[in-house]
C-alpha cells in the first residue's frame, strides 16, 4: 500500500524552466558563494524562478535576471511554489 508524501524542498538545480520557488536555505561552506548569493538577493523567503538551465543557469529574482554557475545553483534549496514565471 502506498502512502502520500510531499516534497518540502529541493536543490534549485532540480527545478524545471518556468518553475518558481521560495528560497528555504543556502548550504555551502564557501563564504564567497554565500556572499554572492546574498548580494543577489537569494536569501531565505525570497521568490526565485528558473528562466534557463543550459548552457548557463539564468534566474529571475525581483524582476532582475542573474547568471549563476552550477556550484552556486547547487547551494540553493527551494520549495516549489508554482509553475509559472508571472
Amino acid at each position: 500500500m502506498f502512502t502520500s508524501f510531499s516534497v518540502t524542498g529541493c536543490s534549485l538545480e532540480l527545478l524545471r524552466i518556468g518553475e518558481r520557488g521560495i528560497v528555504i536555505f543556502c548550504k555551502t561552506q564557501d563564504k564567497t558563494i554565500l556572499k554572492k548569493l546574498t548580494f543577489m538577493g537569494i536569501v531565505t523567503g525570497n521568490h526565485i524562478s528558473l528562466k534557463q538551465d543550459f548552457p548557463s543557469f539564468i534566474l529571475k529574482i525581483d524582476n532582475r535576471d542573474f547568471v549563476l554557475d552550477l556550484e552556486s545553483v547547487r547551494a540553493i534549496y527551494v520549495r516549489v511554489s508554482d509553475n509559472s514565471t508571472n
